[in-house]
C-alpha cells in the first residue's frame, strides 16, 4: 500500500476526507467560541466595573 491508496480510500475520499474536514471544523468551533465568549465577558465586566468606579467618584465630590 501506497501514500495514493491511502488517501484515495478505496474510491471513498471524497466522503472521507469531507467528514475529517467537517469534524475538525466542528471541534475547532468548540474551542475557538467559548474563548472569544470568555474575553468578551470579561471586557463587558471590565467596563462596567470602570464605569461604576467613575460614576461613584462623581458622587463623593
Amino acid at each position: 500500500m501506497n501514500w495514493s491508496e491511502f488517501f484515495y480510500m478505496g474510491g471513498y475520499a471524497f466522503e472521507v476526507w469531507t467528514s475529517w474536514g467537517l469534524t475538525l471544523l466542528v471541534l475547532l468551533y468548540f474551542v475557538i467560541m467559548p474563548k472569544q465568549r470568555n474575553a468578551k465577558i470579561k471586557s463587558q465586566i471590565q467596563r462596567q466595573i470602570n464605569r461604576e468606579q467613575r460614576d461613584q467618584g462623581k458622587t463623593d465630590s
